[in-house]
């Protein structure tokens, strides 16, 4: 931190002062008094700074914080390849920490938790599922293999005295590494705080590489938890970015979902105790919650009879720890300042201080292996040319290392020395020193007389031949970085593979996925809405709704509010529409005709209702006095209409009735005055027919547990629907209806053998038993009736009559167990409907099968083929692929191919439906 300079003091704060040393004799010396003032300043900064470079923030040098690189250091000075007790570690560690053992222990934990630098034995806890560690002393540790590879080189490392001044400890060690990005850190200190989010091992090597190869980069977090990421906001983890992270839940079944990964920060436990909340909050409805979690996480949600997994599985991401956000902030320490940095610029850093480690041991290895050669050198020349006999008659150490050094001079030169003629000298880097002649009188006889100078060649051979390398390797730095970095991804890298899943995530509304708990009332007249109106004479329930929803009411004035859904809410009298309002509908358009007050004009407008403030009143049209609106319709689908005007009998016009069609108009804002209709008062509007919508057909869903359709993507994808699209619906009864695709309506599964969008050109085969001749036949018709919410039935009312099977499939066929006669034996076969009859009308009778009993019928076909739909599905791959591409990739439970597509209605969703009967139908009541 900068240094902060104490301010001058004031003049009264001198006279204080000048007052206080009054006090004592002439002479006397002040050696006790300090006044208070600034004292705190001072003091907090100290204290500030110090929480902050020495216990929060880590150091980008290494990427640790002081306790964790103090128990790195205490357990490479213990380490000799055996596992420690973690109470030795923390006692050793002691000598260099002054904060105690429980800071220590904690630290340790976490850090072997991350299971990269500390290799553990014994129960360490589980990150999972929030059980803690065993007590230090019943578990052990020892460094990885990585961590001694990458963490330690004393040759480097710079020094410092511990807080005692009994040990050397480490300023920062020599990481060679962006272990800060690998690990991730949290720490809060005073006024400031740090949260690094994790990353891949391996896409961390990758990136270097491509750093060290001038590429550009781009990191996202891994968790150890794995989940579903949504990283799209994540701004290379700065401040004011956001992560949105989502466990990922399994549909087993129709009653049980399995939550198999957390999200980071989370545990099973606190995972199933939001879950059980939320549960009895009535926000969703499950059965029970089991936790199965052992060497893989499983969390198993049972749900009651009749709720919809789907939808339940959106309600967990709405209302529980099933989906959570982290906001990041990469704070480190640079030059003993703290800085904020991208996660990027981090690693770019860190991939340049690991070059420069790796230079710096190229150069120490180098140093080594001159002096290595220089050593050996001389050795040779002094037992080869027998120097080592001349020193016999030597008398004094002096005469000694001179007749050695002259010896050694006839055989050598120094590096740059003047060469003579036909100069076969040795070239020496360094001149020779006095510990160099020592070195040679310490040789003993023994080995003299064993010298080898064909191995010593061969020795420094091999010490040139490592020099010529570590000079390459030199010249070569970044080529050499990439291949240590291709070497740390070969060999720490294996089980090292992305965990966490990266998507982008559809927002899923609270009100959008709760329980529809509740009927909403309206008392028009009165102007009150809520769900507490039931024994109100003149309220009517409108819709089912949820305790979380917003209820839009628009008034006779041409004004509208949202507000809050209550037991019991005034909105204004006169209410035209009241219905629930969801912000994120941008198909909902409202058609209104209303006639301006100061004017007289009619104006007809289509507009959206979003951006709005809650419990605000709005305004629908020019705001002027006696304005009221004539005609108002609220349409799901963004339909346009045709209406009937019938202008005032004293209106001067000739034509007092003529059509108005709301398709020729754009749809806008709310705020938007309209087109004018006419200038003439009018008498009476009404509904002529019914357009088409405007923004497109509408994508349904059929939720078979619920028994209705739906919009947001719960159960088996139905087709895109228009205005006059319909949905065929075959029962078991020989009956078909065509209904209009709305959510309200409700399916009972059981007796549904065929549910789709309706085709003209579709083709229904039907094989039944005719009741009075017991005779069993096969039709084929297509739909020729075109009434709405009315059933046909197309088999024969004779008594008796049963249907056995009904398929849409193009190409249907059927396996039959049949007896061809009284006292045959029964027998499999295989029967083409398309080949056995032909389409006939939708009352014929059809062919009949000339068997003399049937027994069985079972379609081998399913439904027709799916209807297409155009959804993105594309993938975020490693953690260099742009951002952008992260935008487009799927929902994560958006339902598989293999999950979509009208088909038959199975025996399982027959078995399911009939639990749901026995359900109160208010359970039921779930769009």
């Amino acid at each position: 931190m900068e240094a902060i300079t104490e301010p001058e003091p004031l003049a009264a704060e001198a006279e204080e002062q000048e007052e206080e040393e009054a006090k004592f004799a002439p002479g006397e010396t002040i050696h006790d008094v300090a006044t208070v003032r600034g004292m705190y300043q001072n003091w907090f900064l100290d204290y500030a700074s110090y929480v902050i470079l020495e216990r929060a923030v880590p150091a980008i040098e290494d990427g640790l914080k002081p306790v964790q690189r103090r128990i790195l250091h205490a357990m490479k000075e213990m380490d000799d390849g055996r596992f420690n007790k973690v109470a030795n570690v923390i006692g050793q560690t002691m000598q260099y920490h002054p904060h105690g053992d429980a800071s220590i222990g904690d630290a340790m934990v976490n850090l072997g938790q991350k299971d990269l630098l500390i290799e553990t034995q014994g129960n360490w806890g589980d990150i999972r599922t929030g059980d803690g560690a065993a007590a230090p002393r019943y578990i052990e540790a020892r460094l990885s293999k990585f961590a001694l590879d990458v963490v330690f080189n004393p040759d480097i490392t710079e020094w410092q005295m511990s807080y005692d001044g009994r040990k050397r400890e480490p300023t920062t060690l020599p990481v060679k590494f962006p272990l800060l990005l690998a690990q991730g850190v949290e720490g809060i200190a005073v006024g400031l705080s740090t949260k690094i989010m994790p990353h891949n091992f391996r896409e961390l090597c990758q990136a270097s590489i491509a750093v060290l190869r001038g590429k550009d980069i781009q990191l996202f977090p891994d968790f150890s938890t794995g989940g579903l990421a949504d990283v799209s906001n994540y701004q290379s983890g700065q401040r004011g970015g956001k992560i949105r992270l989502r466990a990922t839940i399994e549909k087993v079944d129709k009653t049980m979902l399995v939550i198999r990964d957390i999200p980071y920060g989370t545990t099973t436990t606190a995972l199933m105790e939001s879950i059980v909340k939320a549960s009895e909050a009535n926000k969703i409805k499950i059965r029970k919650v089991v936790d199965n979690t052992a060497a893989e996480v499983e969390v198993q949600v049972h749900l009651p009879a009749g709720v919809s997994p789907d939808l339940t599985m959106d309600a967990l991401y709405a209302f529980t720890d099933c989906e959570i956000s982290i906001s990041p902030n990469t704070c480190v320490i640079i030059e003993d300042k703290p800085r904020f940095v991208a996660v990027e610029d981090m690693l770019r850093l860190s991939t340049q201080k690991t070059v420069r480690l790796l230079e710096r041991e190229l150069e120490i290895r180098q140093d080594e292996l001159r002096e290595k050669w220089h050593s050996a050198s001389l050795e040779k020349i002094f037992i080869e040319n027998r120097i080592y006999r001349k020193i016999e008659e030597c008398e004094t150490w002096a005469d000694i290392l001179q007749t050695i050094e002259a010896g050694l001079k006839k055989f050598t030169r120094v590096a740059g020395e003047k060469e003579k003629a036909n100069d076969a000298r040795i070239v020496l880097a360094r001149p020779i020193t006095e510990e160099d002649l020592t070195r040679l009188t310490e040789i003993r006889i023994k080995r003299i007389s064993k010298f080898d100078g064909f191995k010593a060649d061969e020795h420094i051979q091999r010490l040139e031949t490592e020099l010529t390398e570590v000079a390459d390797q030199l010249a070569h730095l970044t080529r050499y970085a990439i291949n240590y970095f291709e070497g740390l991804l070969k060999k720490y890298g294996a089980g090292r593979e992305r965990r966490t899943q990266l998507r982008t995530f559809a927002v899923v509304t609270a009100q959008k996925v709760a329980v529809a708990n509740q009927k909403l009332y309206v008392n028009y007249a009165d102007g009150f809405v809520g769900y507490g109106l039931k024994k109100d004479e003149k309220a009517v329930a409108v819709t089912d709704c949820s305790d979380l929803d917003d209820i839009i009411a628009i008034r006779r004035d041409g004004t509208f509010m949202v507000t809050r859904i209550a037991e019991k809410t005034f909105v204004g009298k006169d209410i035209l529409h009241a219905g629930v309002y969801n912000k994120n509908d941008d198909r909902l358009v409202y058609n209104m005709i209303y006639q301006d007050g100061a004017s007289g004009i009619s104006f007809a407008k289509r507009f959206l209702v979003t951006s709005i403030t809650r419990d605000k009143v709005y305004d629908l049209t020019k705001g002027t006095k006696g304005t009221k609106t004539l005609y108002l319709t609220a349409n799901p689908n963004s339909e346009s209409e045709i209406v009937g005007i019938q202008l005032h009998d004293k209106a001067p016009a000739r034509v007092k009735q003529f059509d108005f069609d709301f398709a020729e108009l754009a749809i806008k804002g709310k705020g938007s005055m309209g087109n004018i209709v006419t200038k003439q008062p009018i008498k009476k509007i009404t509904q002529k027919a019914l357009g088409d919508s405007t923004l497109g057909g509408r994508e349904m869903f059929f939720d078979s547990v619920v028994g209705r359709l739906n919009a947001d993507g719960h159960g088996r994808y139905l087709g895109t629907f228009d205005t006059d699209d319909t949905v065929l619906a075959v029962y078991k009864d020989g009956t078909y209806e065509l209904t209009a695709p709305d959510p309200a309506i409700d399916f009972v599964v059981p007796n549904l053998l065929v549910l789709r969008k309706f085709d003209a050109q579709t083709v229904l085969s039907a094989l039944y038993l005719e009741g009075e001749s017991k005779t069993h036949y096969v039709k084929r018709f297509r739909i020729e009736t075109s009434t709405v919410a009315k059933r046909f039935a197309f088999l024969p009312e004779t008594k008796g009559t049963k249907l056995l099977l009904a398929t849409a499939h193009p190409e249907p066929e059927v396996d039959l167990k049949i007896q061809r006669d009284k006292k045959a034996d029964k027998e499999s076969e295989k029967l083409r409907l398309t080949e056995f009859i032909d389409v006939k009308g939708w009352k014929a009778m059809g062919n009949k099968l000339n068997y003399f009993k049937v027994h069985s019928a079972a379609l081998l076909t399913d439904e027709g083929p799916e209807p297409e739909r155009k959804v993105a599905k594309k993938k975020v791959g490693p953690a260099t692929i742009p951002r952008a591409a992260a935008a487009t990739s799927p929902v994560p439970h958006e339902p598989l191919p293999d999950q979509t597509g009208p088909v038959d209605i199975s025996a399982a969703d027959v078995a399911q439906a009939q639990a749901v009967l026995k359900t109160p139908k208010s359970q039921l009541k779930l769009f």
